[in-house]
């Protein structure tokens, strides 16, 4: 029988246990006093990232656990997952909301909680594939950055003791809007940092997370369609638990602007041909190499007669933002690689400029009027003359029009 969290170990992070178990062990004290009893909000919780935090979270008893998330659906199956996990501890005060972070609803069950000691926040637009147009460039930026702007004005009305917001390692030097966004983020979050102490994490690819290639990878083969994939892009991947343990540790035990990243050395880097090779062969398949998208389409249809030989289309990236490499550390970034085992931290951070980052929220935001006829090419230049270091790739391909 398939099982996917050990094929993830044993084929994609290359590791029984969570790199992180040594660094949870040592802190468990610290980590008790600071999450026992306490309340914490959780958005964009039913997510992948979010969903494992809250289990890396929940040993450590918090009196009250709120989860925000705009898919009404996966807070369902969530409830239902913790509900039916033998020993996991689950507050009294538990309540899951199907809302938007933006909305007026959200603004006033904060208010009526008058906040929370501890807030996560995980909504996000995470794929590259989200710059395909001015549009959904827009609804990108709007919840990575000038939505979350509008987020930490509501928590400054009753500060919380920490506040966490996930990164991705593609802020680093980014190559794309989404890169981009999330750097811009993080001086956005950490110009807050005078009202509330503020963390954030960059961190790898979650292996077989929701929307991800590999977990698109199941999808295809529950379906016998053919699978496809970049040959010659390679990521760092984690397993979904430590996903969630990478950000309890930088929320919890992180200092005022400091970004965790995990210690991953390029050997470890894995590309997602190789991925799909592994969990055909283990699904019992045999890889047939196609040429095309057209041909692996075509040969899909022996498997329909149970044929064993599981077409694939393997090919050289070719889509706008794709960096052919990751990295969590950006030029000048100062790190502390002593004070975790599995963990660097990038220190040093200095307050933002208030004042050029709501110049940039305010420039975006004019960009976006209805009456304005924006551009990707506009709100790239914008995004390049706040982030110098923002060298960004544009082929004119999107990720939508490959298989």
């Amino acid at each position: 029988m398939f099982h996917l969290d050990e094929f993830i170990n044993q084929h994609v992070i290359m590791r029984s246990e969570s790199m992180f178990e040594s660094d949870i062990s040592d802190n468990r004290d610290r980590l008790q006093e600071a999450i026992n009893d306490k309340s914490v909000l959780v958005i964009g919780g039913a997510g992948s990232i979010g969903s494992s935090y809250i289990k890396a979270l929940l040993p450590f008893r918090p009196r009250k656990l709120v989860i925000v998330d705009t898919n009404e659906n996966a807070l369902a199956e969530q409830t239902r997952d913790l509900r039916s996990t033998k020993d996991m501890y689950v507050p009294k005060e538990y309540i899951t909301y199907p809302m938007d972070f933006s909305s007026v609803a959200f603004e006033k069950m904060f208010a009526h909680n008058r906040g929370f000691d501890i807030v996560a926040n995980f909504s996000a637009h995470k794929h590259v594939r989200s710059e395909k147009d001015i549009f959904s460039i827009e609804a990108l930026l709007r919840n990575n950055v000038i939505n979350a702007g509008k987020l930490l004005d509501i928590l400054s009305t009753h500060p919380p003791k920490e506040y966490f917001c996930v990164s991705t390692d593609k802020a680093a030097n980014p190559v794309n809007v989404m890169g981009a966004s999330k750097r811009v983020m993080e001086d956005l979050i950490f110009s807050y940092s005078d009202r509330f102490p503020v963390k954030t994490a960059r961190f790898a690819n979650v292996a077989f997370s929701n929307g991800s290639l590999p977990d698109g990878f199941l999808s295809r083969i529950s379906k016998l369609q053919p699978l496809s994939a970049p040959s010659d892009v390679k990521r760092f991947f984690v397993s979904p638990k430590e996903s969630g343990q990478i950000c309890l540790l930088s929320c919890i035990l992180g200092d005022n602007r400091d970004i965790f990243f995990p210690k991953l050395s390029t050997a470890q880097m894995m590309s997602f041909d190789v991925i799909a090779r592994e969990l055909l062969q283990a699904q019992g398949y045999e890889v047939l190499e196609c040429t095309s998208d057209e041909e692996a389409l075509e040969r899909a249809e022996d498997l329909k007669n149970d044929s064993m030989l599981y077409p694939v289309h393997f090919s050289k990236s070719d889509t706008s933002g794709e960096k052919p490499y990751e990295e969590f550390v950006a030029d000048g970034e100062t790190t502390d690689m002593d004070r975790f085992q599995a963990l660097g931290v990038i220190t040093g951070k200095s307050i933002p400029d208030k004042d050029k980052v709501s110049a940039l929220l305010a420039e975006l935001e004019n960009v976006f009027d209805i009456s304005k006829e924006a551009s990707k090419e506009m709100v790239v230049r914008i995004l390049s003359d706040y982030l110098p270091g923002f060298d960004h790739i544009e082929t004119g391909k999107s990720l939508d029009s490959k298989m």
